[in-house]
């Protein structure tokens, strides 16, 4: 018998995280409302001082062939430190080009928490 694991859809996941933020005492708002049922998801962490870090999603070759369903995401900028936002901004304009599928959630945290539970390097 075959077991397929289905991934949460896009749309769920999105609004689980932005609960989840507020839960945690962070604003969060999508951005930009991308495919319900298998949408790329990026997170915007904005520092509120003009500065932010941007999460995509990680390369097909990190994830866990126990843990299928998972997302899991990597910093595709700010890996050093903050990044202006204008220059997440212009990533994610790259983005939408390339998929306009993509859900973008903006999430405001002045410590620079981004409540993501599969984060990798």
């Amino acid at each position: 018998m075959l077991s397929m694991a289905m991934r949460l859809k896009s749309g769920i996941w999105v609004a689980a995280y932005v609960r989840r933020c507020y839960v945690e005492g962070a604003y969060a708002a999508v951005v930009r409302r991308g495919a319900e049922e298998a949408g790329a998801v990026f997170i915007i962490i904005n520092r509120l001082d003009g500065t932010g870090t941007l999460y995509g999603p990680a390369p097909q070759a990190v994830f866990d062939e126990a843990q299928p369903t998972d997302r899991i995401f990597t910093i595709v900028l700010g890996r050093q430190g903050p990044v202006p936002l204008a220059d997440i901004q212009a990533r994610l304009q790259r983005e939408t080009g390339f998929d306009p599928d993509i859900w973008i959630v903006e999430s405001e945290d002045k410590a620079g928490r981004h409540f993501l539970d599969n984060v990798v390097a």
